[in-house]
């Protein structure tokens, strides 16, 4: 039993901050998609193959004993494993995974664009697969990502490479999950605990493209830093705001008023800044060429690096920033909302060879 498989990075259209406080965010599932290939072993070993390396360890009901202590490299897929067996509950055949490396821009810095939410849906979706499991990918995804950053995150991430097209969605609460698994009942509480509140939105009549600044922040550092700046009264403010004004974007997505949209994102862009530093100098100059070409843009994510997401009228304007931008040295990408994770005809040729080279 094998299967090739694919999932979508992400992007966060608004409620970046907001989200991990109970407020809504919109999250756009964008190419590029990353490659996954997991087949089931006659033994009862385990193989995660990645860019890095590999891993091994064997199954157990209560997750992988793993031979040797979980690079950082492999955290996010390991736990998925880990989840996804105390789930199943019970001895099973093992199985190798190969996942390929998330996209990168020229300099060969990671894009920004949730690399290791792709990873940990495509762990969860395919361990789910070779253990002939029901369970909901999604919650186990989100339960595995949340620790593996230690608690940190929203999940929109995860919910976006999972689901696929453009979300809003409001953060999924884990810790009966965390309790559950701890307890030996990860299955049985996965098909009673509440649905992800997680709602698609029609295609957006905008065009979409996304400016990498060249500089790769880490979400779960700058997160700590706005928490230990924000207590719960200004949160509180903050998530209100946020929530009007992403009312006000996820409205503008559907096209008509481009002038009201702009302004819509540049006052998300805008509350964003309050939290502190979070724009750099290359942010800057992408946002200011964006006005310039009559288009608008705002920070993507937890900013301090990484990119920024673009809105264009039409696919003609969209162009023509996106040539602006790389003639001054920006890595640009079109952006379409993409389908969620799913089952791929064709194998990955250098996962399949990763995989054969196993012993």
């Amino acid at each position: 039993m094998d299967r090739a498989l694919s999932a979508p990075g992400k992007l966060f259209v608004s409620g970046e901050y907001a989200v991990l406080w109970g407020g809504v965010a919109r999250v756009a599932a964008v190419a590029p998609r990353t490659a996954a290939y997991v087949r089931r072993r006659e033994d009862a070993r385990v193989h995660v193959c990645i860019e890095e390396g590999t891993l091994a360890g064997s199954v157990t009901p209560k997750g992988v004993r793993w031979a040797r202590e979980v690079p950082q490299g492999f955290l996010f897929v390991a736990r998925a494993l880990d989840e996804a067996l105390r789930a199943h509950g019970r001895a099973s055949q093992g199985f190798d995974l190969a996942i390929a490396p998330s996209a990168v821009g020229p300099n060969g810095q990671k894009l920004g664009m949730g690399g290791s939410a792709c990873a940990t849906v495509l762990a969860a979706e395919g361990a789910r697969y070779v253990l002939e499991e029901r369970h909901d990918t999604l919650k186990l995804a989100l339960l595995a990502h949340t620790l593996g950053q230690g608690g940190k995150g929203s999940g929109g991430d995860v919910a976006a490479s999972f689901a696929g097209g453009v979300l809003r969605y409001r953060r999924y609460d884990v810790s009966p999950l965390v309790d559950a698994s701890n307890g030996g009942r990860l299955g049985a509480a996965l098909a009673e605990s509440p649905s992800v509140d997680v709602w698609r939105l029609p295609t957006p009549r905008v065009a979409m493209a996304y400016a990498f600044t060249g500089e790769s922040a880490s979400t779960k550092v700058l997160i700590g830093q706005v928490e230990a700046r924000l207590e719960e009264v200004g949160r509180r403010a903050f998530v209100a705001r946020s929530d009007t004004v992403g009312q006000a974007v996820e409205d503008g997505l559907a096209g008509g008023d481009f002038r009201g949209f702009t302004e819509a994102v540049t006052a998300q862009h805008a509350l964003l800044l309050e939290l502190g530093p979070l724009e750099t100098e290359a942010m800057r100059r992408v946002l200011s060429m964006a006005s310039a070409y009559g288009c608008a843009g705002k920070l993507s994510g937890a900013g301090g690096g990484d990119g920024c997401i673009l809105f264009a009228p039409d696919v003609e304007a969209r162009a023509e920033l996106c040539k602006g931008l790389e003639a001054r040295g920006f890595h640009t990408l079109l952006l379409e909302p993409e389908p969620g994770v799913r089952g791929e005809t064709h194998v990955d040729a250098r996962l399949r060879a990763w995989m054969d080279a196993l012993v």
